[in-house]
């Protein structure tokens, strides 16, 4: 399966900007199955939800929707949505056919995130050519059990770990080790896709977007502080071997999380 990662600058809280420069870059990519754009990646980080957030069925899901349907693919990234009077940084997953969401579950205080959006109380689990994948963001990285792999009746829950995010540069060192963590623990793959640039609030990105494997190898080439785009082609049956061979998660704890 092959996923397309972009790494890219976001012009604050201009999603229009944003989107006409995303459709330069979306030229380049042809024939994946999954594209995967940042964390807010039509406004960044912004706590200015009352200017910002768009309904449900808004504009940016109608563009996803577009380009999908265009690309005869999936795409996942993240906005500010307003729903039931109520705030949520919500991902969306969209194709041609469906689209499906995730609200936010780790919202990050120290940002104010908490005071503004509403928190999310459920994961979601897609399914691209038989692989599953399990789609985060941010700030849940820090948060191991609610990314929790588990086996039920000898298949594992997810394939794939995806986290979009807005990282902050002064802490790229603990990005890069959690990812790699994530990847070892839960026998799967690992994506995170980070934005570069500084936004509205002066805070610096360094991208720092990395692929890690089931061993925690990094598979990617996503230099430092530049937009880039990584095109790769994910091999289910070394996924499927490394499992066999090293069936770790059969000796976990199947304990289920309760909100």
């Amino acid at each position: 399966m092959k996923i397309a990662s972009i790494q890219t600058d976001i012009i604050w809280e201009n999603s229009e900007a944003n989107k006409i420069h995303y459709d330069q870059l979306l030229k380049s990519i042809s024939k994946v199955d999954l594209i995967i754009f940042p964390e807010m990646f039509t406004t960044g980080f912004s706590m200015n939800n009352h200017k910002i957030s768009e309904s449900p069925r808004g504009d940016t899901l109608k563009w996803m929707q577009k380009h999908a349907q265009n690309k005869k693919t999936t795409i996942i990234g993240s906005i500010p949505v307003k729903e039931k009077n109520k705030y949520f940084n919500r991902l969306f997953v969209v194709n041609h056919e469906v689209v499906k969401f995730y609200d936010k579950r780790y919202l990050f205080s120290m940002g104010g995130e908490s005071q503004k959006y509403s928190r999310g109380n459920k994961d979601l689990i897609i399914e691209i050519k038989g692989w599953k994948i399990n789609p985060l963001i941010c700030y849940d990285l820090r948060f191991p059990v609610w990314s929790k792999n588990r086996i039920i009746e000898n298949n594992y829950k997810y394939d794939i770990l995806v986290y979009i995010a807005n990282w902050p540069a002064v802490r790229s060192k603990a990005w890069e080790s959690l990812l790699k963590a994530r990847a070892i623990e839960n026998s799967s793959y690992v994506i995170g896709v980070n934005r570069i640039g500084v936004d509205g609030n002066k805070i610096v990105y360094n991208g720092a977007s990395r692929i890690f494997d089931f061993t925690g190898e990094r598979l990617d080439n996503f230099p430092i502080n530049q937009t880039h785009i990584v095109v790769y082609d994910f091999d289910k049956n070394q996924l499927i071997k490394y499992r066999e061979k090293f069936p770790v998660l059969k000796d976990a704890d199947q304990f289920s999380f309760h909100l």
